[in-house]
């Protein structure tokens, strides 16, 4: 693989068409795959990830199908055949473990894997609340390849999560979608709830309430099948934070970014941002199926270092690497908190983003507690590192755009992983003012 350079620029500008929501769309590919009738989906992120659960879902015998207009067509099915091959899912964390939680419920044998990436993540966190469901799972070491052989045992299942994980959550009611009984989830720290909000979109019966301590508590009631609804898929909030950043840290930038998801729980690298003395408006606030959009108008700012508390998290746990970008180029220093997720994902990325940081000559640390300080120097990052990716997208996508800003070049090593997510972003970029090339 060709190293890529990012070169420092005068500015970006103009509206960028950020892709899918990633989340949103693995969901509404599996939730078309069970729900009686044909469900079309507008604005479905074609990536690798997303493809590979589609690809997964059609060895089970589900009909997806691409139209010449750009609508993808999910033809539901009340059952899955065994699929005949292992299902690889690529890279996608959110494809396998939502398949998972699918799956368990079916009384099918499937193997799943990945790429090497996926293959090194933990997979207990699902595989153990899914076994008391009545599920089967053989790997040697908790993690990928595994088989499962599902269970259509139909008991009442209550879980409450040990940690603030979206994935979690979402396959624990994907296992409770075929049963006549309900399945609850406590969740203590509320995380993404694309799950929730989609269920209702198809027709599930599914209500969330407060306890007196502020705990969510989910219940799924069963005996009943979803329905086939259309859904449009709202941009990336977490592919959006790559040319926000870009914008922000890049002098004389101005950009817009429409029909940005703007959901909350996903929100909180927007509400740093904005502490930090970001230039982030937004304006034609509404909703598209279920979920709130907007569009985000972005200009290159000053920005302050800041100290993010351990709950914002959940909010944004996909955003730190991009968020470190960002307190590089503020004045002071940003103290990361909470960030034991982040040595799960993709690659450790807590060590990475020390790593490439340091390499661009920034003063940035990761003392035992699970956080990241970050001494910024304004606009007087000096560039000039190479980055290994380690298969990371985020990771690889951050440094690219560090270096639209930074003194000398940033050369990142391998940024194929891109594709995962946002298979466009060089040539986004590029369009905008960017000058990210090959080497």
């Amino acid at each position: 693989m060709k190293k890529t350079i990012s070169e420092r620029i005068k500015g970006l500008h103009g509206t960028l068409s950020i892709p899918g929501d990633k989340s949103v769309s693995h969901r509404a590919l599996l939730f078309g795959a069970i729900a009686q009738g044909a469900t079309e989906i507008k604005g479905l992120l074609e990536s690798e990830d997303v493809l590979n659960t589609a690809k997964a879902l059609q060895k089970l015998g589900v009909k997806i199908e691409k139209q010449t207009n750009g609508l993808w067509t999910v033809t539901g099915t009340d059952t899955f055949k065994e699929p005949a091959s292992i299902l690889d899912m690529g890279n996608s964390g959110t494809g396998v473990r939502l398949l998972m939680g699918l799956l368990s419920a079916y009384p099918i044998r499937a193997e799943l894997t990945g790429d090497a990436s996926l293959c090194s993540r933990p997979m207990k966190r699902i595989t153990e609340p899914l076994s008391k469901t009545g599920a089967v799972f053989k790997s040697t070491d908790g993690k990928l390849p595994i088989m499962i052989i599902g269970s259509e045992k139909n008991e009442p299942f209550e879980y409450t999560l040990p940690v603030a994980s979206a994935q979690v959550k979402s396959a624990v009611l994907l296992s409770g979608l075929r049963k006549k009984t309900p399945t609850v989830v406590y969740e203590p720290v509320a995380c993404r709830d694309h799950t929730e909000r989609m269920l209702k979109a198809f027709g599930a019966d599914i209500s969330v309430e407060k306890d007196s301590q502020g705990v969510n508590i989910i219940t799924l009631k069963g005996g009943k099948r979803l329905s086939a609804c259309s859904v449009v898929v709202p941009a990336d909030i977490s592919s959006a934070a790559f040319p926000i950043v870009a914008a922000l840290i890049t002098p004389d930038s101005e950009i817009v970014l429409p029909d940005i998801g703007i959901n909350p729980l996903r929100t909180g690298i927007l509400d740093v941002l904005l502490e930090m003395g970001a230039d982030i408006t937004f304006e034609n606030k509404r909703e598209i199926a279920e979920e709130p959009v907007a569009d985000l108008h972005v200009r290159s700012s000053s920005l302050k270092g800041v100290d993010v508390p351990a709950e914002k998290a959940p909010s944004m746990i996909d955003e730190y690497p991009i968020l470190a970008v960002a307190a590089a180029f503020a004045e002071g220093e940003t103290r990361l908190n909470g960030l034991a997720e982040l040595k799960v994902k993709e690659s450790n990325r807590l060590q990475a983003i020390v790593e490439g940081l340091t390499r661009n000559g920034v003063n940035a640390s990761a003392p035992p507690d699970d956080s990241i300080r970050i001494t910024g120097t304004g606009n007087n990052v000096h560039g000039g590192g190479l980055i290994e990716a380690k298969l990371d997208h985020r990771i690889a996508m951050s440094f690219m755009v560090m270096g639209t800003a930074s003194k000398k070049p940033v050369t990142i090593d391998d940024v194929s992983s891109v594709a995962t997510s946002f298979p466009e972003f060089i040539s986004l970029m590029n369009k905008a003012g960017a000058d990210i090339r090959f080497e």
